[in-house]
């Protein structure tokens, strides 16, 4: 029998392409997409779908008790910069949904939780070069404090109530299939579609801005992966550190350029400057790579290329 999966924000960044991956490897009726509306796109129309607000305990109870799901994707949140912008619900969203799946995992109504920490748990106070895996966390954005006390829930259910919940960390992520979902990272998205578009692009973080980033078929790849690894593998149950490549603005532009050659960039930093200055500039995840044999793929010249080729076709 097949494993039954749920996704909780399956029309997201990230949710859009783990749900077309999961239902490669386990079968398209075995995978339910959620999300709060129901919009006409692939993940409602290539297979079961179900409109569910991540704040109802009740509706996720009932999806859980109806579909028989036994792994629940969690990928509904308020992303940083949005969360900025209104954060008390902000709390609500990415502290309560997550409280209701780790109940019903603490009720045996499921058996294993995938939930998506951030590079934002992390704060100024951090080393911001190759930042270890345990280190200072004084996180300053809202969303940054979520899931950092996300992370302290999720290692308290699995001590206290030996709940099978799996957490990494997630750079900056970079994918040409779903626009630009309100992250500080999201600029290396948007000046792909830009370049394209209009051959110039305003970046709203300074030139030497380096932060961590990856693009998101490895990040699909690690979330399944870290699910799939046998329970005794993940020794960390806060969330795993995960690295990709990191680049400044001035780096991804000078890629571009290799591909279009007039293209121009220009600089004006706005409030998501300070959110990225309090943000490492690399990662250091040697804990996923031996515990669950991580290893990222696609470096900078190569996101480029699938990017611009990518976005071209579609």
């Amino acid at each position: 029998m097949s494993t039954k999966i749920l996704i909780i924000g399956a029309c997201g960044q990230i949710g859009t392409e783990l749900t077309k991956k999961l239902r490669e490897i386990y079968g398209v009726e075995n995978v339910i997409a959620s999300d709060i509306r129901k919009l006409n796109n692939e993940v409602v129309n290539s297979g079961p779908f179900e409109v569910v607000n991540a704040l109802d305990f009740n509706q996720i109870e009932h999806i859980v008790e109806m579909h028989q799901i036994e792994e629940v994707y969690l990928m509904a949140a308020l992303l940083s910069a949005t969360a900025e912008k209104n954060p008390a619900f902000a709390w609500d969203l990415n502290m309560n949904s997550l409280f209701h799946v780790l109940n019903l995992a603490k009720a045996k109504k499921i058996k294993k939780i995938f939930w998506p920490s951030s590079i934002a748990v992390f704060g100024p106070t951090t080393p911001r070069i190759n930042t270890p895996q345990y280190t200072i966390m004084e996180p300053s954005t809202v969303y940054g404090i979520s899931k950092q006390t996300g992370e302290r829930w999720c290692e308290y259910y699995h001590h206290i109530y030996g709940v099978d919940v799996r957490s990494i960390r997630y750079p900056g992520l970079i994918s040409w299939s779903t626009e630009p979902g309100g992250g500080t990272t999201d600029y290396a998205v948007d000046i792909y579609h830009k370049a394209l578009i209009d051959k110039t692009y305003e970046c709203f973080l300074s030139e030497n801005t380096g932060l961590p980033m990856m693009y998101m078929d490895d990040a699909i790849r690690a979330t399944i992966q870290i699910m799939q690894a046998p329970s005794e593998q993940i020794k960390i149950r806060s969330s795993y550190n995960l690295g990709g490549v990191s680049f400044t603005p001035k780096e991804i532009a000078a890629t571009i350029k290799n591909h279009i050659h007039d293209f121009t960039i220009t600089y004006k930093p706005d409030f998501r400057q300070k959110i990225a200055d309090s943000w490492p500039a690399s990662i250091d995840d040697s804990s996923a790579k031996e515990d669950w044999n991580w290893k990222h793929q696609f470096d900078l010249e190569m996101i480029t290329v699938e990017m611009l080729e990518n976005l071209k076709k579609h």
